[in-house]
């Protein structure tokens, strides 16, 4: 059986720990069952934004006549959609791949792997180990249990982004980012999107306040049916039906195409790591300690397959301590995940980082809140953005910026300057006390900063 330096399972992030093992001379196995990339380049967020991009260009024509423009759209080339975002994808994790196995210090195992003992891993019949070893395998859409889905062609996330045709009736099981993401796709572009979900409000992880409003503008924008579960599903070989339950009532509607998008799960049950000594919590996800090692000595894990934050920029956040703690043993260092951000790349966009206000109420925290509106900003009234506003919370005493939250236009851009500053640990002084352009969009993150005057309790 041969022994490597170091195995990496998983060609994502985990690709920046074997690159500097290769580096230095080691020899490494890389193990990967999909096209090089992991989930971000080939079926998740670079594809995803890539589409939405065209979704967003036709809600600009759509809303054309807000400024005396006239215009109109004759159709819509689905084919050249796709076509432009995956052949530029395939040629990319082709080319990492290609990189890989054309490096002397590595071995490309390509298929799904399974632990068969401590630091040992089989795939496709070939059983080999490593002193060291990498676990960055990652999540897979979770299917929940519905009565006869099994029998229907549904789809996830990993299918939705590679359709050959658009769908005319779309319905989507979800109410988290990918359902929100995806809804806005497809709709923008024609399709007639009916969500269905079982809570009230939509990415209600966020802050209560840009829940609500991003849930009041779904309901005009689709059919949304809330507080919703599917009791059956079928298929007759044309059209989906769909059995729901809601509020008290039972109806049925159909579609071209389901789509389900209830969250994801860790790639752990496949992988078998109990089989080399891993523990695992009890959603499935990789334990570490704040090294990013594992229960098993020699045994790291990074991404999404230890559930921390199931984000790119986390997971290649974590690669960097991981690379650094396997081969600096002296002098390791702890995650610091202190301002992580995120964004949801609908319409409007949405983006947050640090606490929101049902988190501070539940804590009985004392906290400043403040919020600003874009249209209030020459910027944000001149482009039409009547619903987008900013949020800040932030500590009386210190000023220490606890978190912010953005719904509107370029609210994935807006939140950076925010991250930055806590990311630095400054004071809300370093927003207030700054420069801004005027007039530009930016200053609406600034004047949600200035209304910080009123301490809840």
């Amino acid at each position: 059986m041969k022994k490597f330096d170091l195995m990496v399972i998983g060609s994502g992030s985990g690709l920046e720990v074997s690159a500097e093992a290769s580096h230095k001379g080691m020899s490494v196995a890389v193990v990967e069952d999909g096209p090089f990339g992991g989930t971000c380049l080939n079926r998740g967020c670079i594809p995803s934004k890539m589409l939405i991009h065209c979704a967003d260009v036709m809600e600009t024509i759509r809303r054309a006549d807000l400024f005396g423009i006239k215009a109109k759209v004759e159709g819509i080339d689905w084919q050249y959609i796709i076509r432009r975002t995956f052949e530029e994808i395939d040629a990319d994790a082709a080319n990492i791949e290609e990189g890989n196995r054309q490096n002397p210090n590595m071995s490309v195992y390509k298929g799904r792997g399974r632990f068969v003992g401590e630091k040992t891993l089989e795939v496709n019949g070939q059983s080999f180990s490593a002193d060291t070893v990498v676990i960055a395998a990652g999540t897979r859409p979770f299917i929940p249990d519905i009565p006869g889905l099994g029998e229907v062609p549904y789809i996830t996330s990993d299918q939705a982004l590679r359709l050959p045709e658009q769908p005319k009736r779309l319905a989507v099981l979800g109410g988290g980012y990918i359902a929100a993401e995806l809804a806005h796709f497809f709709g923008a572009l024609g399709t007639e999107v009916t969500l269905i979900h079982r809570g009230h409000y939509i990415l209600r992880e966020e802050d209560e306040q840009v829940s609500h409003k991003f849930t009041e503008l779904y309901k005009k924008r689709f059919n949304f049916l809330s507080n919703t579960r599917i009791t059956q599903a079928s298929y007759s070989g044309k059209e989906i039906e769909l059995e729901l339950a809601m509020n008290g009532i039972t109806e049925s509607i159909t579609c071209d195409a389901f789509l389900v998008a209830t969250g994801r799960i860790p790639n752990t049950d496949l992988l078998d790591v109990a089989r080399t000594g891993v523990a695992t919590n009890d959603r499935g996800f990789v334990e570490t300690d704040e090294y990013l090692e594992t229960s098993v000595p020699g045994v790291w894990a990074l991404g999404d397959i230890v559930g921390r934050y199931l984000l790119k920029h986390s997971a290649n956040l974590e690669a960097a301590y991981v690379t650094n703690n396997i081969f600096n043993p002296d002098n390791k260092v702890a995650v610091d995940y202190h301002a992580m951000p995120h964004a949801i790349f609908a319409s409007p966009q949405v983006a947050g980082v640090g606490v929101t206000e049902q988190e501070l109420k539940a804590k009985g925290s004392h906290y400043l809140v403040g919020t600003y509106d874009y249209a209030n900003t020459a910027y944000g009234s001149s482009i039409e953005d009547r619903d987008g506003f900013v949020k800040v919370l932030a500590d009386p005493e210190e000023g220490h910026i606890l978190g912010c939250h953005i719904l509107g236009t370029d609210a994935s851009m807006l939140i950076q300057e925010v991250v930055n500053a806590m990311r630095m640990r400054l004071t809300t002084d370093a927003i207030t006390q700054s420069v801004y352009v005027h007039p530009a969009l930016p200053e609406v993150v600034q004047r949600a900063f200035g209304s910080l005057d009123h301490p809840v309790d």
